[in-house]
């Protein structure tokens, strides 16, 4: 198709804005998919994302469109997901794009993400259109929404589409100016040069990459390299999808499809590689993308033991279409072998722990969530620490760093004062407000540490639902931190260690030993449980022994027998508390860490 004929766009926007549904309408419409394929979320391939209502992995699909003229254009679709964990799938689809239809829900208006994703189209030139959904509401406020987008964004709204991706309605008017609007690619070269967009693994197929055409074309069984690690492949299969596959011969300038070339492992496929013909010698690499880095790393351990093993080859499949998961081998005195694994924050772990639960079947035990500390020693050497226990003795330690972040609230004037507090009480330092139309959007610098358990949960339940919030790591600063141990029977409980704040670690000690006062069964002995910094114990609870009444036999007589066979009992029970053995139940792993302020 003529180069002029192509519109590559991504749909960006909020979670639960409407991304997904409104690519369901644009690909019903096009003829994407009939009433015997039709289904909600087409392009959310996972059984999670579909129960969750929420896209994990951005999708790809190519369209064919009339217009009212007549005039038929190649539409490439990319829907991209709205959680601030998988923002580096935004960025990877933008820089595939021309355009971007900005996705905003006119009952809601804008919020964090809009403007997080709203920058990054802003930062690579995108000609961006705003389109107003859900339309078809009643509590749907069309003009306070587009006053909101100009005063935020900067964006001119005067012709901002009013859609309703549930029923079709505006859709095609909404096509119409897509055409209009966005700019068709442009091509500077006849030699090959295409952008690696995504990859991921194909049990029959092996390695499939997206790729994007820039210049040239792509042909089947032509021979073509990968300048990062100058690796050679064979084209094989080359297609693309309308949601099916469908194979072709070659793919233009401008477009943007898939190929198969007997690559064996997805490590081999850089995203954001440029891939040129073999013996193209003059060939610049195009600028790439940062790699993802993982924020957020926690032990995972099978609660039997025995699936070790299983829990390995499970792991090995998985990072095979993820490549910013992370895990390496790690034991635990109390949990046995397991992974030390990162995350890219706590929704992208929550989701692949459910998907090792139902893809692999293993039962999970996952110690708290912590993020990457560095520490300087007295010999001016950068240790980096992703487990508690790696923490050096505290005589060698000359200063602790913690990663923070730069945050975008964007929360109703009437609970701007309870999240302020709750910022306050997480570190926090408060940058700019600015407040328009009633709703005030905060900039705060938090610590990373405070806000990866339970920090968005409490956001929302003080602002009954209506904040959003949106943030990226910048930088480490010094913390006064401490290793805070728990002791059970006075014996360290390595999957209870955290890396925690001087002032809060008193209270979370208490917590924690509150907590499993509660959940550890009784037994003949009495235990201990402390909470200890360096050695200092800071907090205690005991569980007390059960005991047989050994003076229930006795009648009458002098007092000195009761007090012998008391006195053999204790003898008794010291003895027992010597070689006796605490089991902790596996529930209170899971409930010891689940420690919200309330308690």
């Amino acid at each position: 198709m003529e180069i002029s004929k192509i519109r590559n766009f991504s749909i960006i926007a909020h979670i639960d804005h409407g991304k997904s549904t409104l690519a369901d309408r644009i690909i019903e419409i096009c003829g994407g998919m009939d009433d015997r394929t039709k289904k909600d979320q087409v392009l959310d391939s996972m059984e999670i994302e579909r129960e969750r209502g929420i896209t994990i992995k951005a999708q790809t699909v190519r369209l064919n469109y009339k217009n009212k003229k007549g005039d038929e254009y190649q539409l490439n679709i990319l829907d991209t997901p709205g959680h601030v964990d998988f923002s580096y799938e935004v960025s990877r689809s933008l820089s595939a794009c021309e355009g971007s239809v900005l996705v905003v829900d006119s009952t809601q208006g804008v919020e964090a993400q809009t403007l997080a994703n709203a920058y990054q189209a802003i930062d690579v030139n995108h000609e961006i259109l705003p389109v107003l959904n859900k339309a078809d509401l009643p509590a749907s406020e069309p003009e306070r929404v587009k006053e909101d987008i100009e005063q935020t964004i900067g964006i001119d709204t005067s012709e901002a589409r009013l859609v309703s991706a549930k029923t079709g309605l505006g859709v095609e008017d909404l096509l119409d100016q897509i055409v209009e609007k966005l700019p068709s690619p442009n091509t500077n070269e006849k030699n090959l040069k295409a952008l690696l967009v995504d990859s991921w693994y194909d049990n029959y197929l092996g390695v499939t990459v997206l790729v994007r055409v820039l210049d040239g074309v792509m042909k089947k069984g032509m021979k073509v390299k990968f300048l990062s690690n100058n690796q050679q492949y064979n084209i094989d299969r080359i297609g693309y999808f309308t949601p099916e596959i469908n194979y072709c011969d070659e793919l233009g300038p401008g477009e943007i499809g898939f190929i198969n070339a007997s690559i064996k492992s997805v490590a081999d496929c850089k995203v954001g590689d440029t891939i040129a013909e073999l013996n193209d010698q003059k060939i610049k690499p195009l600028p790439g993308f940062k790699p993802s880095l993982p924020v957020v790393f926690c032990g995972i351990y099978p609660v039997d033991t025995s699936d070790y093993e299983r829990l390995k080859e499970s792991f090995e499949k998985l990072a095979l279409n993820d490549s910013s998961f992370t895990y390496e081998n790690e034991t635990s005195a109390a949990l046995g072998y397991g992974f030390r694994c990162g995350f890219l924050g706590l929704l992208h772990l929550e989701v692949t722990t459910e998907r090792l639960r139902r893809e692999f079947d293993l039962d999970l035990i996952t110690t708290a969530p912590g993020v990457v500390y560095k520490v300087i020693d007295r010999n001016k050497n950068e240790i980096v620490i992703r487990n508690p226990s790696e923490l050096p003795d505290p005589a060698e330690i000359d200063k602790i760093l913690e990663p923070w972040v730069k945050s975008t609230i964007i929360v109703p004037q009437d609970y701007l004062g309870t999240v302020i507090t709750l910022c306050i009480e997480k570190r926090g330092k408060q940058k700019n407000l600015n407040i328009q139309n009633n709703r005030a959007i905060l900039e705060m610098e938090l610590p990373l540490n405070e806000i990866v358990i339970d920090f968005y949960d409490k956001l929302k339940s003080y602002s009954k639902g209506y904040a959003s919030f949106d943030y990226q790591v910048y930088d480490y600063f010094e913390g006064d931190l401490v290793k805070l141990n728990i002791l059970v029977n006075s014996e360290t409980v390595d999957a209870f260690s955290n890396i925690v704040h001087k002032t809060r670690a008193e209270t979370i000690g208490r917590r924690i030993c509150n907590k499993l006062k509660d959940l550890i069964p009784r037994q003949n002995f009495q235990i201990p449980i402390q909470a200890a910094i360096y050695g200092k114990i800071i907090a205690r609870e005991t569980i007390k022994a059960f005991r047989k009444d050994v003076t229930a036999k006795l009648y009458g007589g002098d007092v000195s027998r009761k007090k012998k066979l008391l006195e053999k009992q204790k003898k008794g029970k010291k003895r027992m508390k010597q070689f006796g053995n605490v089991e902790i139940p596996q529930t209170a792993f899971f409930e010891a860490l689940k420690i919200g302020d309330d308690e």
